[in-house]
C-alpha cells in the first residue's frame, strides 16, 4: 500500500506491571511495583507501530480509555494525520489538557510515529529533522533515598559502570538531605558531575536552604524541589538560589511548560514523552526551550522500554539536548519488553548512550515479556 495511505484497522492497549527491586525509593515513599501502557496501533496492510503511556498507577484504566474511547474514533483514519488525530483524542472526552486523558493520547501518538518511521523506512529522529546525533551523553539516575552508607555505595555502583554524572534522591528532614548530598560529593570528589531530584519533598523555604547548601556543593541542577504547580514558588527559588533548577516532568502540554520557560524559572527542561502528550507535544515543548534557551533533558524515570526509546529519538533530534536520564537500576518493563534493552546502562561507552538507528522508533517488542506482564489477562 503506498505510504499516502496508511490506513488505521485496529488500536489496541495492554496494561502491565511488574515488580521494582527492593529498596527503589524517593522522597515520596518506596516504590514496590512499576506499571505502565503498551500501545499498538495496525493498519490494514498489517504494519504496526508500538507506543507507550505512564500509566503509572491504574494501567487498566488507562488502557480502558485508549480501547474504549480512542480506538473507534481513530479505525479508518490516515495513520500520518498524527496532528489531526493528536487533537480527535482530546476532544474525545472534554478536551481539556492534562491528566490521565493526555497520558493516554500519549501512547497512541509514539505508535504513530513508530508507523510512520516504518512505513519510510527511518529512524524517528530523522523525520523531526535530525541534529545527527549517534551518541548522547546521560547520567545514571538515581541514587536512592536512603541511609549515607547505602547511598555511598550506590554512588560507587554507578561510577564503576561507566557514568560521567549522576543523580540523586533526596527528601526530608532537610538536615539529613544536606549531609547525604555531601557525603555523595565526598565519593565522586569535587568536579564530578552531581545533581539531585526531590521529588516536591520540600515547602519553599526549606528548598533554599537545600538548594544553598548544593551550590556550595558543586551540584549540577535542582530538579522538583517544590509542588509542579507552584509556578510562583519557582520564581521566589529561582531568585534565592545560584544552582540551576529543574522541572517539567510532571507537565502534560508546552502550554503548561510555556509557564516554566518563558520567565526562565528553570535552567534545564524534563518533559516525559510517556505524560506529555507524546512524541508530538514533546517535540513542541523541546522547540519552546530552544527559542528560551533553556536546556532540554527528558524525564524518563521508570517508564518502560517504548518511552525509552521515544525519548532517545527526540534527544537525537531537539536542538536544545544537554544529557539524557539513563536508569541504572533494574526495570523489568525496560529491559525485558524489547529484545535490545535500548537506553540501559550495560550500552554505556564513553559515558553515552546509542540512539536507536532502525525504522520508526528503531524497537522490536519481546511478546514473551508481554506476556509475563499484562494484567488483563
Amino acid at each position: 500500500m503506498p505510504v499516502s495511505q496508511l490506513q488505521i484497522s485496529a488500536v489496541r492497549a495492554i496494561p502491565l506491571t511488574a515488580q521494582m527491586q527492593s529498596g527503589t525509593r524517593t522522597a515520596q515513599g518506596e516504590f514496590d511495583a512499576v506499571s505502565m501502557v503498551l500501545v499498538e496501533v495496525t493498519t490494514v496492510d498489517g504494519l504496526k507501530g508500538y507506543g507507550e503511556c505512564l500509566g503509572r498507577f491504574g494501567a487498566s484504566a488507562y488502557a480502558s480509555l485508549i480501547n474504549g474511547v480512542f480506538a473507534p474514533c481513530l479505525l479508518g483514519q490516515d495513520a500520518f494525520a498524527i496532528r489531526r488525530l493528536w487533537q480527535l483524542m482530546r476532544a474525545s472526552l472534554s478536551g481539556r489538557a492534562g491528566g490521565m486523558l493526555v497520558e493516554a493520547i500519549a501512547g497512541v501518538d509514539i505508535a504513530l510515529w513508530d508507523l510512520a518511521g516504518k512505513a519510510v523506512g527511518q529512524p524517528v529522529h530523522r523525520l523531526l529533522g535530525g541534529m545527527g546525533r549517534q551518541r548522547l551523553d546521560c547520567y545514571a539516575s538515581s541514587i536512592n533515598w536512603a541511609g549515607a552508607d547505602a547511598m555511598r555505595a550506590q554512588t560507587q555502583q554507578a561510577l564503576d559502570l561507566g557514568f560521567k554524572a549522576i543523580k540523586v534522591k533526596l527528601g526530608q528532614p532537610v538536615a539529613r538531605a544536606i549531609l547525604a548530598a555531601r557525603a555523595v560529593r565526598e565519593v565522586v570528589g569535587p568536579d564530578f558531575p552531581l545533581a539531585v531530584d526531590a521529588n516536591w519533598a520540600y515547602s519553599l523555604d526549606e528548598a533554599i536552604r537545600v538548594g544553598q547548601a548544593l551550590h556550595e556543593l558543586g551540584y549540577w541542577f535542582f530538579e522538583e524541589p517544590l509542588l509542579p504547580e507552584d509556578v510562583a514558588g519557582y520564581g521566589h527559588l529561582r531568585r534565592a538560589v545560584a544552582v540551576p533548577l529543574a522541572a517539567g516532568e510532571s507537565d502534560y502540554t508546552s502550554q503548561h511548560a510555556l509557564q516554566l520557560l518563558q520567565e526562565r524559572l528553570v535552567g534545564f527542561i524534563q518533559p516525559d514523552v510517556a505524560r506529555a502528550g507524546g512524541i508530538s507535544e514533546t517535540r513542541d515543548i523541546a522547540t519552546l526551550a530552544a527559542a528560551f534557551h533553556v536546556a532540554y533533558a527528558p524525564h524518563v524515570g521508570w517508564s518502560g522500554a517504548v518511552c525509552v526509546a521515544a525519548s532517545l529519538q527526540l534527544a537525537a533530534a531537539m536542538p536544545a539536548f544537554v544529557s539524557f536520564e539513563c536508569m541504572f537500576i533494574a526495570n523489568p518493563l525496560r529491559d525485558e519488553l524489547t529484545t535490545v534493552a535500548w537506553g540501559s546502562a550495560a550500552q554505556l561507552s564513553e559515558g553515552q548512550l546509542p540512539v536507536p538507528t532502525g525504522p520508526g522508533l528503531g524497537i522490536e517488542i519481546n511478546w514473551d515479556a508481554v506476556q509475563r506482564y499484562r494484567i488483563d489477562r
